[in-house]
C-alpha cells in the first residue's frame, strides 16, 4: 500500500515529472549511458511510434490530437539522443562484437541483415527513400498547403461566426467557442507546417549518424583496436546498419501517423471509419475490382487462390453495399428521412423565414465584418447594447448577409423583410461633413450624410487632420453604417416591439416583479394592450426600461379605461420625471413652443369620444394651416440653435402628435401633465 500510495503521489505531480523527464533527455546527449539503458530508450521509443500512430488512427478530427507537434518533437529529440548514445556505445566497443550497443540493435542487426551486411545497407536504404522521399515529404506538403488554405479561409470563417451571432441562431458562448476552435485550427495546422520539419530533419540526421558510424568504426576499428579491414567493416557495418534501421522504424511509423493526421483533413470519425465507409460505400467499384480479380486468377501463370480469394471478399463487400443502397432507396420512398438528413419542413422554414433586421452588404463592403477589433459586426452589438440602455428596447439581432445583386459600396437594411434603406460607402475614405451646415472646402466626392441627410464629402484619410481643423467632423465607414442604422431602427422601435418581444421582456423582470405582471396579465388586461402601449411610447422614443413603473401605471389606468391612447397618456405622466431629464438642455432647461389656446380649442372641437372610443376629424385646410404654423416655429427655433418640444393640454396631446410627426418624427409632443415638479421650462415661441 506504501508503495501504490507513493507511486499515485508522484502520478499527481505530472509537470514535475514530464521536465524531469526532459532534463533526462538533454543529459543524454552529453552524458555516456550504459547499454541496458540504451535498450530501454529503444524500446519506448519504438511503443511511442505505435502509440502516436493509433492515436492518429483513432481520433475524430485532426484538432483532437492538437499536441501531436510537441509530441513529434519529443519523439525526435528522444530518437537524437538514442543516435547519440549508440553512436558513442558502437565507436567505443564495437570491436568486442555485435552486441556492443545493446540487445535491440544486436537483435534489428542479426534479424534484418541476417549475415550479410551489404543486405543491411539496402534495406537502411529502401527504409530512408520510403521515410524521406514519400511518407516524409507528402505529409511536409499536405500540412503546408492546409496550413495556407486554413489561414486564407480564416476571414470567411470568422465572418461566418459574427453573422450567426448577428442573426441570434449563437449566442456569446458559442462564438467565443467556435473563434476559440477556429484560432485552434489554424495554429495547428501552423505548427503542424513547422513539426513536419522535424521529420525530415530527423531523416537527414539518421544518414548522417549512420555514414559516421560506418566510417568512424572502420577507422577506429583498424587504426585503435588493429582489425582487419574486414572484419572492421563486418562489425562496424553491421551496428552502424542495424542502429539506424532502429531509429528509422519508429521514425517511419511516425511519419505514417503525421501522414494520416494531416490527410485526414475534414473528414470527421476515425480512420477505419472513414476508409471503410467512403472506399465501400458504392457497389460498382467493388463489382469491378471482384471481376479483375477473378480475372488475374484464371491467367496462366499467375497465382489462383490469393486473386480468387480477392475476389470473393470484394464481391461480397459489394453485395452488402448494394444492400445498403437499396434500403436507403426503401426508407426514402417510404418518406422516411436518413439520420443525418435535415428535415424538409426545417428546410422550408429557413426559406421562408422573415428577419426582424437585416443588412444586406454588397460585395466590396463584406470585409467591413472581419474579425478585427471594432468591425462592423463588434459596432452592432454595441448598438444593441445602447438600444437597452437608452430605450430599455430589446433590438432584434442583426442578420447581416452578403448581396451580390447590390452595388460594390451599398448596403440595404430590411426591417422584417421590407427595404427601409439603401444607401452607399467608399471604403478607404472617410466621410467629412458639418453639422452646422457651413460650406465644405476640403477636396472629395461630394455625397451626403445617411442619417440626417446633410452634404458631406467623402476624403482621403490624410486629409483627416485639416478637415478636423476646419471644423468639420469625420467619420469612417463603418461609423456612417452603424449611425445610419441606429437612426433608421429608431424609427421601427415601435413596429419590432410586438408581442413576443413583449413577452421576453415581462419574463426578464425580476422574480419579485413577476406578481404584478400575474396580477395584471392577464386578469386585468391582455397582453396584446400592454404591446401597443409599449410600442406607442417607443413610437416617440420614450424609454420604457423602467418597465415595472410602467405596468404599474397601466394597472392604475386600467380601473378607468380600456383605450390604449388614454393608457398611454397615463404612461406618459407617471413618467415625467424621465421625460422631462431626456428633453432637458445642457442648462437643464426644456426648450418649448406652446399650442395657442385657439389652436388648443381647435383641435379639442374635431375630438370626437364615443364611450371609451376617441376619434379625431378634423378640415383638411385646418390641418395644413396648423402643420405650416408648427413647422414656421420649429425652424425658427432650430436657426436659433434650439430644439424645442411642442407643449400642449393632456386631452389633445395624442392628435398633436399625430400631426407633428408629419414634420419631423423626432419632435416631442409632451402635455402640461407630463411635466414634471421640478422640470424648468423655457418658451421660445406659440403656434
Amino acid at each position: 500500500m506504501g508503495f501504490l500510495a507513493r507511486l499515485r503521489r508522484a502520478i499527481g505531480h505530472q509537470d514535475l515529472l514530464f521536465a524531469a523527464a526532459m532534463v533526462l533527455l538533454l543529459a543524454v546527449l552529453v552524458l555516456p549511458m550504459p547499454s541496458w539503458l540504451v535498450d530501454l530508450g529503444l524500446a519506448t521509443s519504438i511503443t511511442l511510434s505505435v502509440l502516436i500512430l493509433m492515436v492518429a488512427i483513432w481520433i475524430e478530427r485532426p484538432l483532437d490530437f492538437s499536441v501531436f507537434p510537441t509530441v513529434l518533437l519529443v519523439a525526435t529529440l528522444l530518437r537524437l539522443a538514442l543516435n547519440l548514445a549508440t553512436t558513442r556505445l558502437i565507436l567505443a566497443n564495437g570491436h568486442k562484437g555485435l552486441d556492443a550497443a545493446g540487445s535491440v540493435i544486436h537483435g534489428f542487426a542479426g534479424f534484418i541483415v541476417g549475415g550479410d551486411f551489404i543486405i543491411g545497407v539496402i534495406v537502411f536504404a529502401i527504409l530512408i527513400v520510403v521515410n524521406f522521399i514519400v511518407v516524409t515529404k507528402g505529409a511536409s506538403r499536405i500540412a503546408e498547403v492546409a496550413a495556407r488554405f486554413s489561414l486564407d479561409a480564416m476571414p470567411g470563417k470568422q465572418m461566418a461566426i459574427d453573422a450567426d451571432l448577428a442573426a441570434g441562431t449563437i449566442d456569446d458562448a458559442e462564438s467565443k467557442r467556435r473563434r476559440r476552435e477556429l484560432e485552434d485550427e489554424n495554429s495547428f495546422f501552423g505548427a503542424m507546417d513547422g513539426a513536419s520539419k522535424f521529420v525530415r530533419g530527423d531523416a537527414v540526421a539518421s544518414i548522417i549518424v549512420t555514414v559516421v558510424n560506418v566510417l568512424g568504426g572502420i577507422v577506429v576499428g583498424t587504426l585503435r583496436h588493429g582489425l582487419d579491414l574486414q572484419a572492421a567493416a563486418s562489425n562496424y557495418v553491421t551496428l552502424a546498419i542495424g542502429d539506424g534501421i532502429v531509429s528509422q522504424i519508429p521514425g517511419l511509423i511516425v511519419s505514417v501517423g503525421a501522414g494520416m493526421l494531416v490527410s485526414k483533413g475534414s473528414v470527421r470519425g476515425s480512420t477505419d471509419k472513414a476508409f471503410i465507409s467512403q472506399l465501400g460505400a458504392q457497389p460498382k467499384p467493388l463489382y469491378l475490382a471482384a471481376g479483375l480479380s477473378m480475372l488475374f486468377a484464371v491467367l496462366p501463370g499467375l497465382p489462383f487462390l490469393p486473386f480468387m480469394a480477392l475476389a470473393t471478399i470484394a464481391a461480397g463487400g459489394g453485395w452488402f453495399a448494394h444492400r445498403a443502397v437499396e434500403r436507403r432507396a426503401a426508407a426514402a420512398a417510404a418518406g422516411e428521412p436518413e439520420p443525418d438528413a435535415t428535415p424538409r419542413e426545417e428546410s422550408m422554414a429557413e426559406l421562408i423565414r422573415v428577419d426582424d433586421v437585416r443588412l444586406e452588404l454588397g460585395m466590396g463592403l463584406v470585409s467591413l465584418t472581419s474579425g478585427r477589433q471594432g468591425s462592423l459586426t463588434d459596432k452592432i452589438k454595441k448598438l444593441r447594447r445602447a438600444f437597452g440602455l437608452e430605450f430599455g428596447f430589446i433590438l432584434p439581432a442583426v442578420r447581416i448577409k452578403d448581396n451580390m445583386d447590390l452595388g460594390s459600396g451599398e448596403y440595404s437594411v430590411q426591417v422584417q423583410g421590407v427595404e427601409v434603406a439603401r444607401e452607399t460607402l467608399m471604403l478607404g475614405r472617410l466621410l467629412a461633413f458639418a453639422p452646422g451646415g457651413q460650406d465644405l472646402t476640403v477636396p472629395g466626392i461630394d455625397t451626403h450624410e445617411p442619417s440626417f441627410k446633410i452634404r458631406a464629402r467623402w476624403i482621403e484619410p490624410h486629409l483627416r487632420e485639416a478637415a478636423m481643423a476646419q471644423g468639420l467632423t469625420v467619420v469612417d465607414a463603418e461609423t456612417v453604417l452603424t449611425t445610419h442604422l441606429s437612426e433608421v431602427l429608431k424609427g421601427y422601435m415601435a413596429q419590432l416591439q410586438g408581442y413576443a418581444a413583449t413577452q421576453k421582456l415581462l419574463d426578464g423582470l425580476e422574480k419579485e416583479q413577476q406578481k404584478l405582471v400575474s396580477d395584471l396579465i392577464p386578469a386585468i388586461l391582455p397582453l396584446a394592450t400592454v404591446q401597443k402601449v409599449l410600442a406607442t411610447l417607443l413610437a416617440e422614443r420614450v424609454s420604457i426600461r423602467n418597465l415595472p413603473l410602467v405596468l404599474e401605471a397601466l394597472h392604475e389606468a386600467a380601473s378607468f379605461t380600456r383605450n390604449v391612447s388614454m393608457l398611454t397618456e397615463h404612461v406618459r405622466q407617471r413618467l415625467s420625471l424621465q421625460i422631462c431629464r431626456g428633453l432637458a438642455q445642457e442648462d437643464g432647461y426644456i426648450t418649448a413652443i406652446l399650442l395657442s389656446p385657439e389652436w388648443e380649442r381647435e383641435v379639442g372641437t374635431a375630438i370626437h369620444e364615443e364611450g371609451d372610443h376617441r376619434s379625431f376629424a378634423m378640415a383638411p385646410s385646418k390641418i395644413q394651416e396648423l402643420v405650416t404654423a408648427t413647422r414656421a416655429r420649429i425652424a425658427e427655433a432650430a436657426a436659433r440653435g434650439d430644439w424645442p418640444a411642442v407643449l400642449t393640454s393632456a386631452q389633445v396631446r395624442p392628435f398633436v402628435r399625430h400631426l407633428v410627426e408629419r414634420i419631423n418624427p423626432t419632435i416631442a409632443v409632451i402635455s402640461h401633465a407630463e411635466v414634471h415638479q421640478r422640470a424648468k421650462l423655457r418658451t421660445v415661441g406659440q403656434i
